[in-house]
């Protein structure tokens, strides 16, 4: 064999080698604990508590103990209903803004056990943790960082007091998913009777790097929403709905972390692995309001495609009303919801297609693993690759209204942006859609006007790293 040919060889063997070695990760990439937490989807959150017999958002502080009086508090039956709602968790409120908690804390005589509930002797906390570790749903737990019943509040005082309440909680209740620290910081309230503004600078004063080191110490898997370190972040509103773009990558600076337009959307460029959850509630409020009704059909299915339908999860609140269980109205209305999601996604159409890849790393990288269900299987390109194709074949003409798309993320978010065309009467067609077809992410949905296709073509740029591509999915939902 000559010297030719043995150059030729082996940098033959080197290249086909390449291209069977799993493509380079481009960081920021999410942790196995943000790739499980992103992979839950939906899951509820719970506001109760004195707020619930005032009638009120925001409570001052000044409400007594005693007022809290549900007359048939159930957890079980939040945790039944949300199951059947297909919530894989649950965010409670354990201390909302006014400061009353839920828990028998050592901490402050505002709590549940100075209130009529079981003479005292009452858990809510502990209760709903049992009732969720009973029927197989992931506990969460929400505690404000604002404190407007707290003498101390906006002293130094305080943030030794708030950090017993993280390890109280953290200690005997568990294991968790998340943990919340909400965003409002500090204002007007009770203060133990110094009725007063009082005014903290959230990013020093909480010392936000202990009270994750105590939530992490039983709870390490835990995601941390809000504060100076969180591992998910806020998006930015309060109405259900994510970016048309969204980048997982965030950078960490606390003016970062704050920049509602910047959360809805993301970074590129962003040097750490920060994923979006969006917060909304069923009914107009957070806690329960009489005169108001659970947001239509129509809206909340909304909200879904514009939440985990943009690479975000969506965090669905249920306000308890004053009997101490989640609605009839609330329940079955979400029940509906979640039939319709699960009908709209019953049957993949491109399943049996054949597709074809315009470049693909090796066999073991075949566009074939769209199709699969495991995750974990995914088609790639080679590496250098900026631009790629899939064409799905299908047996006879096929009506789509809707595609679903995931990145396979552990390697990274690459893709910048994607279209989809069809295949009819001889000529490809762009599909017609109000939606931005940018970021994929975890999982991308896009909704168009029914289409009647022989093929289905979609394009995807890339921004970094290798395209890996773990699933593609073609619907035809009815609603």
């Amino acid at each position: 064999m000559t010297i030719k040919k043995i150059i030729i060889l082996f940098t033959l063997i080197l290249f086909f080698a390449a291209c069977a070695r799993h493509p380079s990760r481009h960081d920021p990439v999410p942790t196995q604990q943000q790739l499980e937490w992103q992979q839950l989807e939906t899951y509820a959150f719970i506001h109760f508590g004195l707020n619930t017999f005032n009638d009120m958002e925001w409570g001052y502080g000044d409400t007594p103990a005693e007022t809290f009086n549900p007359s048939d508090l159930d957890c079980e039956q939040w945790v039944l209903t949300l199951k059947a709602c297909g919530m894989k968790g649950v965010i409670l409120t354990a201390k909302h803004h006014d400061g009353f908690c839920l828990w028998p804390t050592e901490t402050t005589d505002y709590s549940i056990k100075n209130s009529p509930y079981k003479n005292g002797q009452g858990d809510v906390v502990g209760e709903l943790c049992e009732a969720c570790r009973k029927h197989g749903l992931k506990f969460g737990l929400y505690l404000s960082p604002w404190d407007r019943h707290q003498a101390e509040y906006g002293r130094s005082g305080y943030v030794e007091i708030y950090h017993r309440q993280i390890k109280e909680l953290t200690d005997h209740y568990g294991p968790l998913f998340e943990f919340w620290f909400d965003g409002a910081n500090g204002g007007d309230g009770w203060y133990g009777g110094a009725k007063e503004t009082r005014s903290i600078v959230a990013e020093n004063y909480y010392d936000y790097e202990k009270a994750r080191g105590i939530v992490w110490k039983n709870n390490p898997d835990a995601m941390i929403f809000g504060g100076t370190v969180p591992t998910i972040r806020w998006i930015g509103n309060e109405e259900g709905r994510a970016g048309a773009t969204l980048w997982s990558a965030y950078h960490t600076d606390f003016a970062s972390l704050n920049d509602t337009k910047s959360l809805s959307v993301g970074f590129s460029d962003g040097e750490a692995w920060i994923p979006a959850e969006v917060d909304v509630s069923i009914r107009p409020g957070w806690f329960y309001h009489e005169n108001e009704n659970p947001k239509s059909l129509e809206q909340l299915l909304d909200i879904y495609y514009q939440s985990v339908g943009r690479n975000a999860n969506l965090l669905l609140n249920f306000p308890v009303n004053q009997t101490g269980r989640i609605s009839k109205e609330d329940s079955l209305r979400a029940m509906e919801w979640h039939q319709a999601i699960e009908g709209a996604f019953a049957e993949n159409l491109l399943k049996g297609c054949k597709v074809i890849a315009s470049n693909t790393r090796s066999h073991r990288f075949s566009p074939k693993h769209v199709l699969c269900d495991e995750y974990t299987h995914y088609w790639a390109t080679e590496d250098g690759i900026n631009k790629a194709e899939l064409v799905f074949g299908f047996p006879e003409t096929t009506s789509i209204n809707t595609v679903v798309l995931k990145e396979y993320i552990p390697l990274g978010q690459n893709v910048k942006a994607f279209n989809i065309s069809y295949y009819c009467n001889g000529k490809w067609l762009p599909v017609v859609t109000d939606e931005t077809m940018t970021t994929i992410g975890y999982k991308r949905i896009v909704r168009f006007q029914t289409i009647h296709a022989e093929k289905l073509r979609i394009r995807f740029l890339i921004e970094k790293g290798t395209l890996c591509v773990s699933q593609v999915g073609a619907y035809n939902r009815q609603s």
